[in-house]
């Protein structure tokens, strides 16, 4: 009995070792986007090129805003006093439009990939 709780204990300590050696994947870099009077604030984000990022956009207004943008293929409504999770990129460096659907004269923005 002695013998089998030895070798469990080793291979317990081998697949800790193995575990050891990897690396956990980063979390992407998060940015807040907010609604606010159907303007988008900040109404320019800059972001990273070639790199995956996190769009948590806030909509503070009583009514609800639809994130999307042509440029980088995002389509997203939000709700009133919510908010949202957008993915975004990788993007190769350039200027990417977005809007609110919901309120397209006023909800304007920009992303800068640098």
């Amino acid at each position: 009995m002695p013998l089998r709780i030895s070798i469990c204990w080793s291979a317990a300590l081998a697949l800790t070792a193995l575990g050891a050696g990897r690396s956990i994947a980063a979390e992407p870099p998060s940015l807040r986007l907010q609604i606010v009077n159907h303007r988008f604030q900040p109404a320019a984000l800059t972001i990273p090129a070639n790199t995956k990022v996190k769009l948590v956009v806030e909509n503070r207004d009583a009514t609800p805003e639809e994130f999307e943008s042509n440029d980088f293929d995002r389509e997203k409504v939000i709700l009133p006093n919510s908010s949202a999770v957008i993915f975004v990129g990788p993007l190769p460096p350039g200027r990417y439009r977005f809007f609110g659907e919901f309120n397209p004269a006023t909800a304007q923005g920009v992303l800068r990939v640098e």
